[in-house]
Formats: C-alpha cells, sequence, structure tokens
C-alpha cells in the first residue's frame, strides 16, 4: 500500500535515504528539511513496515520533480519503486500539473516507466533552486529526464 508520509515517518525516511546520499547518489535530507516538506512524500507499507519513500515535489508552474526515491535496500528489485514513481505521477495529475522531471543516476529505470531525457539547462528553476547547493555543481553527473503527463 502506498500512502501520504507522516510526521511518524520522518525517521524512517531519513534513515532510508541516508545510504544513497553517502554514496553520492541522492542529496541527503536534514531533519529540518523533511519537517518542513513531509506533506511532499509518500511511503509504500507493507504488514506493519515502510519499505520505500519517494517525494514529489511542485517546482514550477505547471511541473514537478520526483525526488528523494529510496527503497530499502534489502528490497530492491520488488517493484516497490515503480509504484511509487506511478503513485507521485498520479498525484501530479490530480494536481493538473503537466510535466514531471528528475536527476537521476538511474535514467534506464525511469525510461522504462515513460521519461525521456532532456537537457539540464531546460530546468533553470531547479537549477538555481537546488543544484547550486549541491557539491557537485557545476559538474553534475545526473541526468535530467521528464515525463509529459
Amino acid at each position: 500500500m502506498i500512502r501520504k508520509a507522516t510526521l511518524n515517518d520522518i525517521p524512517f525516511i531519513q534513515e532510508t535515504i541516508k545510504p544513497y546520499a553517502e554514496r553520492g547518489e541522492m542529496l541527503s535530507r536534514t531533519l529540518n528539511d523533511l519537517y518542513e516538506h513531509i506533506r511532499d512524500f509518500s511511503v509504500y507499507e507493507k504488514g506493519n513496515g515502510v519499505l520505500g519513500v519517494a517525494a514529489l515535489a511542485l517546482s514550477w508552474e505547471n511541473i514537478a520533480e520526483i525526488r528523494s526515491l529510496a527503497i530499502l535496500e534489502n528490497r530492491l528489485s520488488l517493484g516497490i519503486g515503480s509504484a511509487l514513481v506511478k503513485y507521485c505521477l498520479e498525484e501530479a495529475r490530480s494536481l493538473y500539473v503537466k510535466k514531471v522531471f528528475v536527476l537521476t543516476y538511474t535514467a534506464e529505470f525511469f525510461k522504462k516507466i515513460g521519461f525521456h531525457p532532456i537537457d539540464k539547462e531546460d530546468l533553470p528553476q531547479k537549477i538555481w533552486k537546488d543544484c547550486v547547493n549541491c557539491s557537485k555543481f557545476p559538474a553534475c553527473d545526473e541526468q535530467a529526464l521528464i515525463i509529459e503527463l
């Protein structure tokens, strides 16, 4: 089951993101950031445990970003990531968002869902909001992809 995250999920969200952030595969998220953006997050829950997280962040008029997609590492390849992305896309549709983008090291995963590559220069709001604060800026090696809804 996928549901919107609650304040009780914040420690899990931070711990799930942590190994990916430590490897430089995604930005780490502070507790303050998680509390401020908890309404962006959804969690994949099975039984009484949460197995994965993703956030849908509105970026600008008609465009949103899927970010912080993280699955417990012992639960990879079970379709949890795909389910979370599809849930985020449905949420975007319900908000009348026209396009959803990602910055990722796993482009093939997103291509299977229907995303296609774009130039990062086509996302100036993202670059100046988040990317300038990243240690990899301006030599980012993530790939930008987008899907039109």
